[in-house]
């Protein structure tokens, strides 16, 4: 019973001793993680620190070269003496804005060289992630990553490490000397310290927490702002300003009381560093007057210690200021390591087998695929598709069609079953050969800012001026960039605003025209074409498709009669295949499909 309840007793100090232990290690390797950003920069390094040695005794001098000049030379009325000490602390005080000076540009520097790496890295890291990342992650929640917690890194970087180091010396100098002068005033300084440390561990800990606060409430915010500025016009055309506005305003209000904690904290903490210089400033003040009584004190040490006090809590009140840009950092840096350290469904590219062309075919066994669990999206699924063919995929909204093209492409991993290029397994091929053999146009065409040009050379960006203007003419797309401002060097607005969903899918079939690839994929490629581009792009098409296997997924059937096989899918199940003709003599789905957009063809045939 009773070593029963001893457990008890100590179970929860075991857990805080843990916990505490993991958060020490968890801040080692915060730190051992960013001191590999700082290490290509170790000569910059070496010489700032190197300088900040140097020069931290110059600030603790002052207050001691004005001793020597009070009890050494004003007392007894030597000019010349107070004429040289006076030159010292002139030389000193220079010798200190210029240690100053350097330091400052060269942490400076430091700082902005490791944040651009940062950024590149989580930039380059980004782009291997795959499409499951950014399902479960709002890009509002990675743009904060990229601004205000690698902005946070650079304060720590640029004003952080470096100045803390000579303050710490600088406060090592100030003790030192002090002793020197007076070992009894020395003492009831250092007696006020104690009760400063105490004040601000409980700070440290409390400050810790509310930042990392500020940053979840800052990510949401964000995440939140990005969101509805993307659809703001859905917003208005539902009339939903208002309660959007209410959603806002309690995501803002957490952020702004968040924000407010950290301000509490601050507000105590100051102060009370304030007060405690003040109070050592008074006992130092009082019992130096009781040993100038005695004449047992100079005026120049009473004066040279006035000011050591207000130089020792000064550097005490930087080192709080640097905690709390190192407590901000650090909750910042291991938002930022945990996305650096996300690796799942990065592929390794060692061992990866590598296509340069596209041979006989492309088989699908047995596949199964779901985005969340045993939610199956696609069904035992088998097909293959012959080098040249024309493929058409057709279905019911989420019958899996464009699952497909994602499986191929490998955005997704599929779950069972078996997918091969030319007898090679999907998996076992790298990313970026697959890539290069497909070339997809979506039904939603992302444009990016930048000029015309840029967009349609996207994924050919060494193409010649006449290579792209030929693209243009066959696709039929210089008929409207012709007409715009510009042409071809046309500033496109962010997502291609101000061009119509007709000429954004135009622009789509010259990128992917110039891309050349050896398997195209047309995902609705034409539906938000009206009939007049369509006729246009039509001939367009067929020039694009020609010598390529092709994969056309539409909900239109008239854009796939003319395919080799169709393949209809019906809740991830392959219903049926066969060309045009077939499928119909079947009278199955697709019949039922061809019927809903052609009911004149079933009045004709007697079956309506």
């Amino acid at each position: 019973m009773s070593n029963d309840s001893t457990k008890k007793s100590f179970r929860p100090q075991q857990d805080e001793t843990l916990q505490k232990g993991k958060k020490r290690s968890v801040d080692r390797y915060i730190v051992s993680r960013l001191l590999t950003y700082i290490k290509p920069y170790k000569t910059l390094v070496a010489s700032a620190i190197a300088i900040t040695i140097a020069g931290s005794f110059l600030g603790p001098l002052r207050p001691y070269l004005t001793k020597v000049a009070i009890d050494d030379y004003i007392v007894h009325g030597n000019l010349k003496g107070l004429t040289i000490i006076s030159m010292l602390l002139a030389g000193a005080i220079l010798l200190d804005g210029i240690k100053q000076y350097i330091t400052t540009w060269m942490t400076q520097i430091i700082g902005q060289k490791a944040v651009y790496d940062i950024r590149m890295d989580i930039f380059r890291h980004l782009q291997k992630l795959p499409a499951r990342f950014y399902d479960r992650n709002p890009i509002g929640r990675l743009i904060t990553r990229t601004t205000s917690d690698v902005e946070s890194l650079n304060e720590m970087l640029s004003s952080g490490i470096i100045t803390i180091l000579g303050d710490l010396l600088q406060l090592f100098f100030i003790v030192v000397l002090m002793a020197w002068i007076d070992w009894q005033l020395t003492l009831i300084v250092l007696s006020i310290l104690p009760v400063m440390i105490y004040a601000t561990i409980l700070f440290k800990n409390r400050v810790r927490i509310a930042f990392q606060d500020v940053l979840t409430h800052l990510a949401r915010l964000n995440t939140f702002f990005q969101e509805h500025l993307t659809g703001m016009s859905i917003v208005q055309l539902f009339n939903r300003e208002e309660r959007e506005a209410v959603k806002y305003a309690a995501i803002n209000a957490d952020h702004r009381d968040a924000n407010i904690r950290t301000v509490f904290y601050f507000s105590i903490y100051y102060p009370l560093i304030e007060t405690l210089s003040s109070a050592a400033a008074g006992l130092v003040i009082w019992y130096s007057a009781v040993r100038l009584l005695k004449a047992d004190l100079s005026i120049g040490v009473v004066v040279s210690f006035v000011q050591y006090i207000w130089l020792f809590f000064r550097p005490l009140q930087h080192l709080s200021d640097r905690f709390n840009v190192i407590q901000t950092a650090i909750a910042s840096s291991d938002r930022i390591i945990r996305l650096l350290d996300e690796h799942e469904g990065i592929e390794d590219p060692s061992g990866k087998q590598q296509i340069e062309t596209f041979r006989k075919s492309i088989e699908f066994k047995n596949v199964w695929f779901a985005y969340e669990g045993e939610n199956w999206i696609l069904k035992d699924i088998s097909f293959t598709i012959r080098r040249g063919e024309k493929i058409a995929i057709v279905g019911a909204t989420g019958s899996g069609k464009t699952t497909l093209i994602n499986i191929l492409s490998r955005l997704y991993p599929f779950a069972k079953g078996s997918v091969t290029i030319d007898g090679i397994e999907l998996p076992e091929i790298a990313e970026h050969s697959v890539r290069k053999l497909i070339g997809v146009v979506m039904q939603d065409v992302f444009l990016f800012s930048g000029t015309i040009r840029e967009n349609l050379a996207f994924g050919n960006p060494d193409v010649s001026d006449d290579a792209l203007r030929d693209a243009a003419r066959i696709v039929g797309a210089d008929r409207f960039i012709d007409q715009l401002p510009g042409g071809y060097q046309y500033r496109v607005l962010e997502n291609g605003s101000g061009l119509s969903s007709g000429q954004k899918q135009l622009i789509a079939f010259v990128r992917a025209l110039l891309y050349n690839p050896e398997i195209l994929v047309l995902d609705e490629a034409t539906s938000s074409v009206d009939t007049e581009t369509e006729s246009l792009i039509d001939g367009a098409t067929a020039r694009l498709m020609s010598e390529r296997t092709s994969i056309i997924i539409a909900h239109r059937l008239s854009t796939v009669q003319k395919a080799d096989r169709i393949l209809v899918l019906h809740k991830g199940v392959i219903r049926e295949s066969g060309n045009h003709q077939e499928l119909l003599a079947k009278r199955g789905l697709y019949y039922k499909l061809y019927l809903l957009q052609h009911p004149e063809q079933g009045i004709l045939s007697g079956t309506v």
